[in-house]
């Protein structure tokens, strides 16, 4: 039993590669995924007034900056305010503000059981999407280690949740009273805050008389970007004047766009990967190599599924088969179990 618990699961590359995996989740599309992100901003620098203004949005569904968001309900532990503070900011960025936005200005810390607080608070909403903690020192565990490993360990625990929750974990943090030239080393604490978070957030201004700022952003499921904002001081929230990552509209590359084409005439194949390329490059007048086609097929695979295609790559007594079917966003409409059976693991 012992040498049974102590084995690991794996999974050989194989059969990774055709592992059909969900697309990272996000709460702001292209800018906040789901797992946890730290915001860093010097005090009273405007971190409060951004992190409420997006929990309302995300309640109602509305856009952040143009981007969209994943309705959804939100809870925000304003720790360093008072419910009157919290009200008196919510009447001066908007009039109607969602019942799916909650707010807290208490929590226990991590020692006595702020996971626990989170659990039960999803339990009774299950739509739960965005949880935000300002500021995070309030509810770390304290004492006299500040080494990499204590920091490490609070934000693992803290994504950790945020992962078993499949919700977006925003901690709000201070930066260091020192400068630096790049943004993320003036998070306060050592690097395991930095090392164990999925997204960094950098509020910084050089003037704190300008109401101009950046917000730097970096992570493993995100572009780094660097977002020009102002603070408007007539509708009290951050206004974005631009942004460093082109958001040009989605198209698919040339080679999937004449797989797509193919795929209507042919409407189905099954067969080897090698015959597959073969028969695309006869027909379409290309010549595409079977490891870079079929990269490209997993790089597209949602893409390509949005506009028909979809496939299943399987061994089958031994061999190695290939199914790929053309299906109609009709058909899929009509049915569904059909179009699961068809679009399994690849």
């Amino acid at each position: 039993m012992s040498e049974k618990k102590n084995r690991l699961t794996v999974i050989d590359g194989e059969t990774l590669m055709d592992t059909r995996l969900e697309p990272t989740k996000f709460c702001i599309d292209t800018l906040l995924p789901q797992g946890i992100t730290i915001l860093g901003g010097a005090p009273k620098i405007g971190k409060s007034w951004w992190v409420l203004d997006i929990c309302i949005r995300i309640a109602k569904g509305e856009s952040v900056w143009g981007m969209p968001t994943t309705k959804g309900t939100t809870l925000y532990l304003c720790l360093e305010d008072t419910l009157r503070r919290v009200q008196e900011r919510l009447c001066l960025i908007t009039d109607d503000v969602p019942s799916n936005a909650f707010f807290a200005t208490a929590a226990h810390t991590l020692a006595e059981g702020l996971c626990d607080e989170i659990r039960a608070f999803v339990k009774e909403h299950p739509d739960t999407i965005f949880v935000a903690i300002d500021t995070f020192q309030i509810v770390r565990n304290g004492g006299v280690d500040t080494s990499y490993g204590n920091d490490y360990d609070e934000i693992r625990r803290m994504k950790q949740l945020a992962d078993e929750l499949n919700i977006s974990l925003l901690l709000v943090h201070h930066l260091r009273k020192q400068g630096d030239s790049d943004p993320l080393n003036k998070l306060s604490g050592t690097t395991g805050i930095v090392g164990a978070v999925d997204s960094v957030f950098v509020l910084d201004k050089s003037k704190r008389s300008e109401n101009l700022a950046t917000l730097v952003c970096t992570g493993r499921d995100i572009e780094h970007r660097q977002l020009e904002i102002k603070f408007s001081n007539k509708d009290f929230v951050w206004e974005l004047k631009s942004d460093s990552r082109e958001q040009p509209e989605k198209l698919l590359p040339p080679e999937m766009e004449l797989l797509v084409q193919f795929m209507k005439e042919q409407e189905t194949f099954v067969g080897g990967n090698s015959e597959f390329v073969e028969l695309f490059n006869r027909l379409t007048d290309s010549e595409v190599t079977v490891k870079g086609f079929k990269q490209m097929m997993n790089r597209w695979r949602y893409d390509l599924e949005e506009f028909g295609v979809h496939y299943r790559d399987h061994r089958s007594n031994g061999t190695r088969l290939l199914e790929v079917k053309y299906i109609p966003s009709s058909a899929v409409g009509s049915d569904e179990s059909a179009v699961s059976d068809e679009t399994n693991s690849v």
